[in-house]
């Protein structure tokens, strides 16, 4: 889990800065695309955080590879990549909401 944890916190530090760039270097659907995947990929980064605090094992990676698919293929686009980066974008939403489902489980399994 030491990896996981390693790549959650550099997650988060791309993320402030992704966000910091859309607010005071990007402009247009570039600084749209930096704010929405560095909002998302923050997020998910705490959420792997918590996740590996609670013992899980499958949801961190889940948030990790999510939040790294969705917010970097946006972040590709807004720094020139091809468009078509956007029809993959969706993977890395199904894998966060995956992360969330398997976090609730988890949850579930040990209130029972």
């Amino acid at each position: 889990m030491r990896l996981v944890t390693v790549l959650a916190a550099l997650s988060g530090a791309i993320a402030v800065a992704a966000g910091a760039f859309a607010a005071h270097g990007a402009s247009g659907q570039a600084a749209e695309w930096l704010k929405t995947g560095g909002q998302y990929q923050l997020i998910h980064a705490v959420a792997a955080l918590v996740a590996v605090r609670m013992g899980e094992r499958i949801s961190p990676w889940l948030f990790v590879a999510g939040g790294a698919l969705f917010a970097g293929t946006l972040y590709a686009m807004a720094f020139g990549g091809p468009r078509w980066f956007g029809a993959i974008t969706p993977i890395g939403g199904v894998a966060l909401i995956a992360g969330w489902l398997c976090m609730a489980l988890t949850a579930w399994r040990r209130a029972a």
